[in-house]
């Protein structure tokens, strides 16, 4: 092994290290950073109009984002999840003292229900619902338990919530300052072709704006307008729901429906009939059509993945990372996706250059092998030998006379040393 070769070797040992040590650093921060990273791509197009506008004041120009970011996201997202915890936890007080009874709403909804099809549910063993009963109120109070435990848990990391925090704010402000120079070293730190750089990167940004655009909008939209519709109609928890809502709507086409249907129904079967028909107007009409209209107009067709590969890359990812599985879920797999269809047009155009090669070099052998069964056709490879012979035969039969005859006009025949003589002789 010489010294140049061992030297490289340690390097990327050194490399591969260090690297794993700093993400070991980060990693109690990860959060802070990930989302720190993730508004600065977000955020990224609309702050290099605001430096453009302030004439390349980057400082200034990545204030004014900050500033933005705060008004834009961090504000609702701060009230809705202080609305969040207050309701969670009135509704799990509510559930565990008796007060509510989601099974006893159920009841009601069967009680209402065509004698019919109560029969046929018994027919099918579905029609004892008491099993379901508690099952739903088991449900609503791990969720209702689940919030206020982790309201808790805030309360009590108070100082760690601020200081991570105040981290991704910071990280924030560096990376859209300097997030240029930052995708450029890292552009030149992949050991890629640019080809494949440059499509991974782009997968990369358009992935991460369409989950947040695509999913987080379209959700909070929905979230949004649900809630809204619950405190018009009076039914507690507006906020709650509307986040069950938002989260359901990665569910497509059914998501929101799975809870302002079933409140519709009840209100309609308890005698409550113009709100059940105006919530199951308003949900069909509004909260349905957001992701028919919202969505293409958000998205596009920028990410390309199918909605089962974005559902279950979401939900996996949020078992594995939590909240913010719910961006590095599609991540993964954009990614997962983007670097198979690079691996397969690579294969692709390696396999036919390959075929080509074999192909020009069966053409090649097969142009100098003779022809079984075909006597009478002269091989190619001896086609030179008989134009050679051909052209003898005919100098010999007269048919190169005129040949002949050019070649004697341009080349006229050498005089006799008698005859330059003498007619030098004539001229002195």
């Amino acid at each position: 092994m010489n010294g140049s070769n061992l030297h490289y070797r340690f390097f990327l040992f050194l490399l591969v290290v260090v690297s794993i040590a700093f993400v070991w650093v980060l990693w109690p921060l990860y959060g802070a950073v990930f989302w720190g990273a993730i508004l600065a791509i977000i955020f990224a197009p609309i702050h290099r109009r605001i430096a453009a506008k302030l004439g390349g004041r980057r400082n200034l120009a990545a204030l004014i984002s900050l500033m933005l970011v705060l008004v834009v996201v961090i504000v609702p997202v701060t009230f809705i999840a202080g609305s969040l915890v207050q309701e969670g936890s009135s509704l799990y007080q509510r559930v565990k003292s008796g007060n509510l009874n989601f099974g006893s709403y159920v009841q009601q909804i069967l009680d209402a229900m065509p004698a019919s099809v109560q029969n046929m549910m018994d027919r099918f063993g579905i029609g004892d619902l008491s099993s379901m009963q508690d099952k739903l109120t088991a449900g609503a109070m791990q969720g209702s338990q689940y919030i206020a435990t982790q309201a808790f848990n805030i309360g009590q990391n108070t100082f760690e919530f601020l200081i991570s925090f105040g981290v991704m704010l910071y990280l924030l402000f560096f990376l859209l300052r300097d997030g240029s120079i930052v995708s450029a070293r890292l552009r030149e730190a992949i050991p890629l072709s640019d080809t494949h750089k440059l499509h991974l990167l782009r997968k990369f940004t358009t992935v991460i704006r369409a989950t947040v655009k695509g999913n987080i909008a379209v959700a909070a939209a929905q979230g949004a307008l649900g809630g809204v519709i619950f405190y018009i109609l009076g039914i507690q928890g507006p906020v709650l729901w509307g986040v069950v809502m938002a989260f359901l709507s990665l569910l497509p086409a059914i998501g929101a429906g799975l809870v302002w249907g079933p409140v519709a129904v009840y209100f309609l079967v308890s005698g409550e009939l113009w709100q059940g028909v105006a919530l199951a107007l308003y949900g069909v009409l509004v909260i349905g059509m957001v992701d028919n209209v919202l969505r293409p107009l958000l998205v596009g067709k920028d990410t390309k993945l199918p909605d089962y590969v974005v559902l279950i890359s979401t939900l996996g990812g949020m078992g594995l990372f939590g909240l913010n599985g719910f961006v590095i879920g599609p991540l993964i797999a954009a990614l997962f996706i983007a670097s198979w269809d690079l691996f397969s047009s690579d294969f692709a155009t390696l396999t036919g250059q390959r075929k080509g090669q074999r192909s020009q070099r069966r053409d090649s052998h097969e142009w100098r092998m003779p022809q079984d069964g075909s006597s009478s056709q002269a091989r190619p490879a001896q086609a030179p030998r008989v134009a050679h012979a051909q052209r003898s035969t005919d100098t010999k039969s007269g048919d190169f006379t005129s040949g002949a005859q050019h070649s004697d006009q341009n080349n006229p025949p050498r005089q006799s040393a008698r005859s330059r003589g003498k007619r030098r002789s004539d001229k002195i």
